[in-house]
C-alpha cells in the first residue's frame, strides 16, 4: 500500500511521515531528498539545469540550492520547467523503490507537489498536512534560515491547503504534536485494519 503524504512547505509532512514510519511494516520515501540528490548525481539532470539555468546553478560541482529556489519561486513557468526536467527521473526512481519492498509494506511517499505531478496516481491513499500559515512561515524561517519574502514567495507557487484537502483521503491540522501523533496512529490502525483507538 503506497501512502502519499503531502501539503504545503512548513506543514510538518516530514514529521507526519517519520511518525508513521516509526511504525511496524513500513518504508519512507521522500521524494525531495531523492530529487535534490538526483540533481547531484544524475548528469542528465545536471547538463539540462545548466543549460536552462545556467553555470551558476551549480558551485563546486553541487547543486545550489539557494540560487536556484530564487529564480523559481518567482517565476512559475521556470518552476514548471524545473519540475519537467527533475520529477520523471524521481518517479522512476520511486517506481524501482516499490519493486524492492515487501508485498506488505506500507510505503509512506513524501511529496509537495503530489498532485501537481499526478504521484497521487499510485497512491493508495493521500493524506494532507496543514498547520495555520503564519506558524509554516515561522518553521521555514528558522528551518532554513531564510526571509518570510522568501517563504511567501514559495507559498505563492504552491495549491492552496483547500485544493489538496478535498483531493485527499485524510486531513492531519498539524499544530499540536500529541494530537497529530494520534491521529497518525488512528489513520495507521484503519490502514492496517487494526482496532482503532477511541
Amino acid at each position: 500500500m503506497i501512502v502519499g503524504i503531502t501539503g504545503g512547505i512548513g506543514s510538518g509532512k516530514s514529521l507526519v511521515a517519520k511518525a508513521f514510519c516509526a511504525l511496524d511494516n513500513t518504508a519512507y520515501y521522500h521524494a525531495d531528498k531523492e530529487a535534490k540528490l538526483l540533481m547531484n548525481t544524475s548528469l542528465v539532470i545536471k547538463n539540462n539545469i545548466i543549460d536552462v539555468f545556467g553555470q551558476e546553478s551549480y558551485q563546486d560541482n553541487k547543486l545550489d540550492r539557494k540560487h536556484l529556489s530564487t529564480l523559481v519561486f518567482k517565476n512559475p513557468k521556470l518552476l514548471k520547467t524545473l519540475n519537467s526536467i527533475v520529477h520523471p527521473f524521481v518517479k522512476n526512481h520511486f517506481r524501482n523503490f516499490i519493486k524492492n519492498q515487501q508485498e506488505n509494506t506500507l510505503i509512506i511517499y513524501e511529496n509537495a507537489i503530489l498532485f501537481e505531478t499526478n504521484g497521487d496516481l499510485i497512491c493508495t491513499v493521500v493524506i494532507s498536512i496543514n498547520a495555520p500559515l503564519d506558524i509554516r512561515i515561522k518553521r521555514v524561517m528558522d528551518r532554513d534560515s531564510v526571509t518570510e519574502q522568501h517563504v511567501k514567495n514559495i507559498i505563492k507557487n504552491q495549491w492552496l491547503e483547500t485544493k489538496i484537502n478535498l483531493l485527499s483521503n485524510y486531513v492531519i491540522n498539524n499544530t499540536e504534536k500529541e494530537e497529530t501523533l494520534l491521529k497518525i496512529k488512528n489513520i495507521y490502525k484503519i490502514l492496517t485494519k487494526k482496532s482503532v483507538l477511541i
